[in-house]
């Protein structure tokens, strides 16, 4: 795994998601000026965000090392459904991924006055479904938090 070299593809998926991560925050920096405070249900959010990226970019560089030159989205997708047991946890977290978590975050975020709720999905492309996913629901509950100030 240490002596992998990056490939141009692979160095522009990583750029994606860090410019995506960035861009959100940026996005979204308003929510961490207005005094809503810390609570421990952000921080619990924030903390599987870390290892939901953590973890997922620690095998992504082990699949990228063992299958230096085949490594992509289409191999990815075909390896994922190689097995029964795989296959059932793909399906869950391509149906969770692709159709609920936008869905989630577009039609909720709309409501609670979030920012930018559709770059969550392309950012869950490009970094990880549970770094999003729990991305989405640190800044949630500071929209809330922050929304019930306004009241």
């Amino acid at each position: 795994m240490g002596d992998h070299t990056f490939r141009p593809d692979e160095l522009v998926s990583m750029g994606a998601g860090v410019f995506l991560t960035l861009l959100l925050l940026w996005l979204n920096r308003g929510l961490f000026r207005r005094g809503a405070g810390f609570s421990l249900l952000e921080g619990v959010y924030y903390l599987c965000a870390i290892a939901g990226l953590a973890i997922g970019y620690y095998f992504n560089m082990q699949y990228m090392a063992a299958y230096e030159g085949e490594s992509g989205w289409v191999h990815w997708m075909a390896m994922i459904f190689e097995n029964p047991a795989s296959a059932s946890a793909a399906q869950d977290l391509t149906i969770a991924n692709v159709i609920l978590l936008p869905l989630w975050t577009i039609v909720d975020g709309r409501r609670r006055g979030m920012t930018a709720p559709w770059l969550y999905f392309p950012m869950s492309v490009f970094t990880s479904f549970a770094f999003a996913m729990a991305l989405f629901l640190a800044f949630q509950e500071r929209q809330i938090r922050i929304n019930a100030l306004k009241s």
